[in-house]
């Protein structure tokens, strides 16, 4: 029979592990904004609260051991349904969030809820179970409560640490779930007689392990997936058309973050408008670009066969995503230097100027508030060259201006001159300078274009147009952007303006 401090031990590893491991599950779906952590740490709070009363009631009711066993025991069964149950109810989470107004807080709030709810209470169940059983006396229950709630908050603290350092990055985020699961499991089993009649559930969640992940997402409309995994950051795939045309999905897969076309660099859409934006104030190509969010390189796939003179950095968070790159979508520029960090952090440490800096790094519709701030662009602006442009992809849903407002306002704040590009429905590249920007800039440098991009620049000319007005500037203290998206997904699904 395992001892109570060990049992207890182990379940307080459990129960912050899957609270770790529950946003993982959640971001690929929800992004992790503060909102979903936020959803996350309130729901597993409440359920442990409740898991303290329910198993209080419990202990006074069936004061034994075997009454405990049996209830870490059936917590460790559902901790290890949840990685299963997820891609279903993730998957209807985001139908409902494309279609009937449920945005990131509501959705990732309705996801935890199901998933790790019931678990969690179950879990939080033991400490004061465990309590009434080892209280012998009055005169020690206050050493007993002690010394069992310290054990099960370093539990917590080890299960934390556990899982964001080592399970997670080194088996994933399912059998993150199910070695906690096993974990608590074998703890269980070993109260309860005869162990071998509950020993198949540990059996079973073991075998569970041992199995391969398979296939997470391979459903889709598009063409067939050649390609899939879950990175570090996020879940990506590589979707292929019957033409030999390629697509990067991230997360949700309502968007598009690389295009490959085997004919062609040009994509017909937003990347392309990031090449000849830029002369709205230049006069001359670029001689040192830096692509924030370079994702699988469409953009410097571009700039090697336009302007094969163009120093390129880009910058990725995700590295895998260049590793993708390489081997899909023909990243082979020999002017591109990557940088697999954050976006603000490398421009801070820059300590050349840019003629370009494109900021793509904003994954739709979740997007981290530190690079829509007043603080940002003015990084920006001085890591820019007098005649530098910053060109900024916006991406929104169709008619929701709200996004774009905010940024041209903030942008704005820094930039004397701002204009916008309204390339796609659900796209808008909004283009700051200290020089003047004007759609007349383009057409003159036209005969000086490559010829292969001088029907982009002209498109892009005759859609330049004034900055939108109406948003606040948004800084590193106050930036709610990610109720400022809930609320254009909410407006777009319910037909609002």
């Amino acid at each position: 029979m395992p001892p109570l401090s060990l049992l207890v031990f182990v379940v307080g590893t459990g129960s912050l592990g899957a609270e770790i491991a529950a946003v993982r599950l959640l971001s690929p779906y929800f992004g992790a904004s503060t909102v979903v952590w936020a959803n996350t740490i309130g729901v597993v709070l409440v359920a442990l609260s409740v898991g303290y009363w329910l198993g209080g009631r419990l202990a006074d009711r069936h004061p034994h051991m075997r009454g405990l066993c049996l209830l870490a025991l059936a917590a460790a069964a559902l901790l290890a349904l949840v990685p299963f149950a997820a891609d279903p109810l993730l998957g209807l989470a985001v139908d409902a969030l494309d279609s009937i107004s449920a945005g990131a807080f509501f959705g990732s709030l309705v996801a935890v809820l199901v998933l790790v709810a019931v678990p969690v209470l179950l879990l939080g169940a033991v400490s004061p179970y465990a309590i009434r059983l080892a209280v012998s006396s009055v005169e020690e229950a206050g050493t007993v409560a002690g010394r069992l709630y310290a054990l099960s908050t370093a539990g917590s603290l080890v299960g934390t640490l556990l899982s964001a350092l080592l399970l997670i990055p080194l088996i994933g985020t399912r059998r993150t779930f199910l070695v906690f699961a096993l974990a608590i499991a074998v703890m269980a089993v070993l109260g309860l007689r005869p162990a071998r009649r509950y020993a198949l559930a540990p059996a079973a969640i073991a075998v569970l392990i041992v199995l391969p992940v398979g296939t997470l997402k391979a459903e889709t409309n598009r063409g067939r997936v050649v390609y899939e995994t879950d990175t570090e950051y996020q879940y990506a795939r590589v979707v292929e058309t019957s033409d030999g045309s390629r697509y990067l999905e991230l997360n949700e897969g309502q968007a598009q973050h690389s295009i490959y076309h085997p004919d062609s660099v040009l994509t017909d859409d937003v990347w392309d408008g990031h090449l000849v934006l830029p002369f709205a104030a230049r006069d001359s190509a670029p001689r040192r670009v830096a692509i924030l969010g370079n994702a699988a390189g469409t953009t410097s796939r571009a700039y090697e066969q336009f302007f094969p003179g163009t120093r390129v950095d880009g910058v990725e968070i995700d590295p895998e995503l260049s590793e993708i790159g390489r081997r899909y979508f023909g990243m082979d520029n020999p002017q591109l230097r990557l940088f697999h960090e954050d976006a603000r952090p490398f421009l801070r440490r820059a300590n050349a100027p840019y003629d370009v800096i494109s900021v793509d790094a904003y994954r739709q519709p979740y997007i981290p508030f530190y690079l829509t701030t007043r603080e940002f662009f003015e990084t920006v602006r001085d890591r820019l060259t007098p005649d530098g442009v910053l060109v900024v992809n916006a991406g929104h849903p169709e008619g929701q201006d709200e996004l774009e407002e905010v940024l041209t306002a903030t942008m704005g704040d820094v930039f004397t001159h701002v204009l916008r590009d309204p390339i796609e429905p659900t796209n808008t590249l909004i283009v700051a300078s200290r020089r003047p920007l004007s759609p007349s800039r383009i057409r003159a440098a036209l005969p000086t274009l490559p010829a292969g991009l001088r029907r982009t620049a002209s498109n892009a000319a005759n859609r330049l147009a004034p900055p939108l007005r109406g948003g606040r500037v948004y800084t590193d203290d106050e930036a709610p952007v990610e109720w400022l998206i809930d609320k254009s997904i909410v407006d777009y699904a319910s037909g609002g303006q």
